[in-house]
């Protein structure tokens, strides 16, 4: 445990933050998968700028790697272009 007080603080503080990246890397996957299952493109080109945003939001607050963002978002931009 820690002995410190400062040290305290920061176990609690790390735990919200943890807490508040897990819910919002979720929410991203399951706008990511939404997105995926999506077969019209309009529809699809609708929602990806809304999904684009969320994977931006976590590669700036370090949940994922900024490569694994721009991976995601070319994957994503490459299937709204292959449909009909």
């Amino acid at each position: 445990m820690a002995n410190h007080k400062s040290a305290i603080k920061r176990i609690r503080s790390n735990e919200a933050k943890k807490d508040r990246n897990k819910y919002y890397h979720k929410t991203a996957r399951t706008s990511i998968k939404k997105l995926r299952e999506t077969a019209d493109k309009k529809a699809a080109s609708e929602l990806y700028p809304k999904v684009v945003a969320q994977i931006d939001k976590l590669a700036k607050k370090n949940v994922i790697h900024k490569n694994k963002a721009a991976n995601l978002k070319s994957k994503l931009s490459k299937h709204i272009a292959g449909l009909k």
